[in-house]
């Protein structure tokens, strides 16, 4: 496995809308050592999840994995999963702010508005459905790395740019109050 380049604010594939993978092309070996290098990436970057086109590869593929993340102490755990051409469809119109990073925008915080309960349709990584519900921070994961398969990072979503912080002063000024908020979000919609 290998650690690959994450593609940073201002690069063009963050702004190309991905491709979506065949069953064929999903099973070929260089495609599958992709998704192994896909997830050894976010891994050894710490994120929360990672979308192809955020290392070079515009395609529709992204993992998301959160297991005590210590960029985000405060999401709770969902197990590792690959999506395929995956297809997010709002539940309800309720919406929380969620103040996102991203490992293409370093070091840099917003809130950006997220719905709070979603399906999921999808492939695994072997090209299986996928068909689950997504609720709360996590669905607002799904949304943040779903949006990475359409040109979109997260400061397109931010509505009040009075939100954008650095880590250090999220850490400082903003951590507390939204772990709070975060709390209530996981009490109310579970993981």
């Amino acid at each position: 496995m290998a650690i690959l380049k994450i593609a940073t604010l201002g690069h063009p594939v963050l702004r190309e809308i991905a491709r979506p993978l065949s069953r064929e092309e999903l099973s070929s070996p260089d495609t599958q050592r992709f998704i192994d290098d896909l997830i050894e990436t976010m891994i050894d970057a710490s994120g929360a999840g990672l979308a192809a086109p955020q290392v070079y590869r515009p395609v529709r593929v992204c993992a998301i994995w959160v297991k005590d993340n210590p960029r985000y102490p405060y999401k709770p755990n969902f197990p590792l999963t690959i999506l395929v051409n995956p297809e997010l469809t709002p539940l309800t119109t309720d919406t929380f702010l969620n103040y996102e990073g991203c490992l293409s925008v370093p070091n840099l915080r917003g809130e950006a508005p997220r719905v709070t309960h979603l399906r999921v349709r999808a492939w695994d990584r072997h090209g299986a459905d996928l068909d689950f519900e997504v609720k709360g921070l996590t669905a607002g994961t799904f949304q943040h790395e779903c949006d990475h398969l359409d040109g979109k990072v997260f400061v397109d979503r931010v509505v009040d740019t009075r939100s954008l912080t650095t880590w250090a002063d999220f850490e400082r000024y903003h951590l507390a109050g939204f772990a709070e908020r975060a709390r209530a979000i996981v009490a109310k919609y579970g993981a």
